[in-house]
């Protein structure tokens, strides 16, 4: 199976928009009401690729690579939470989305946190799978960094295989295709000019100015759905449970045999779940 074999009955495009200044890549599909996509770090838009063609049944799917992420255009100044929620906010505006259904994993997760919590009325319905931004652990932080560092700076792909597999409970996930296409991303010579930019999350001192808050979970208004990995390699349940009990309005699946991509790895079950929750909290 293939990205394009994925996606062989969807009519899509993709394409770039000026956001903010910043060309931005996006694949769109579908009709309805709209649903932004966003990955994690280091990440890209085809994160979602088994999720496009179903979700596009129903939504009109944005899946965008985010500021310096994917070929979207680097800012040349560190990637901050605050940032990110101003390049999503100015591609909605780019598009004409007034407001959205929110789809976020990992740093994407993160991101659509803060996006809700400090502009509600952009944010429909909220789906956090496996979010980062609400705790600092020095052991995770050096994980992410050192692997990515490594398969950013170094030529041999096996770097990159181990980047992705590092996301999965079952490393038969990632496709040869998945690993070439991010193995150029990240060898783009801008890429490899900002990694420090985009890792800088991974310094304490960046982090615990932008974490995800009880205070800012608590301000999210929209229904949330919060969806986690049994086998996580970046976060335990418990901070799942702590983030869907700070958030007023949120349930809570913890998907087993599962690591940091729920969306990729249960496809299935991740799809049906999310068309059910949005359709039963559209407004």
């Amino acid at each position: 199976m293939t990205i394009w074999t994925e996606l062989r009955n969807v009519a899509f495009t993709v394409d770039y928009v000026d956001a903010g200044g910043l060309r931005t890549r996006s694949l769109r599909a579908g009709q309805g009401e709209p649903i932004v996509m966003l990955h994690g770090t280091s990440g890209h838009l085809e994160a979602f690729v088994r999720n496009v063609a179903v979700l596009s049944e129903h939504f009109e799917c944005h899946a965008i690579d985010m500021m310096g992420h994917g070929y979207t255009e680097s800012p040349g100044v560190p990637y901050r939470i605050a940032g990110y929620v101003q390049h999503v906010l100015d591609y909605m505006d780019a598009v004409g989305l007034s407001s959205a259904h929110f789809l976020g994993e990992s740093l994407g997760g993160w991101v659509s946190g803060r996006l809700a919590a400090d502009h509600p009325e952009r944010v429909k319905t909220l789906a956090l799978v496996a979010a980062g931004g609400t705790v600092a652990k020095p052991e995770v932080m050096e994980r992410i960094k050192g692997s990515t560092r490594k398969a950013v700076l170094s030529d041999d792909i096996a770097f990159t295989r181990q980047r992705l597999e590092l996301l999965m409970f079952d490393s038969a996930n990632v496709s040869d295709e998945l690993v070439e296409i991010r193995h150029d991303i990240y060898h783009q010579p801008g890429f490899v000019e900002n990694i420090d930019h985009l890792l800088c999350l991974q310094e304490m001192e960046n982090r615990t100015q932008d974490l995800l808050t009880a205070e800012q979970l608590g301000r999210i208004t929209a229904p949330t759905h919060v969806v986690w990995g049994a086998e996580n390699p970046f976060g335990d349940v418990p901070e799942a449970r702590a983030m869907a009990d700070a958030i007023g309005d949120a349930t809570l699946d913890i998907y087993g045999e599962c690591g940091h991509w729920p969306q990729h790895e249960h496809a299935d079950r991740f799809n049906k779940e999310t068309i059910a929750f949005i359709e039963a909290h559209s407004r």
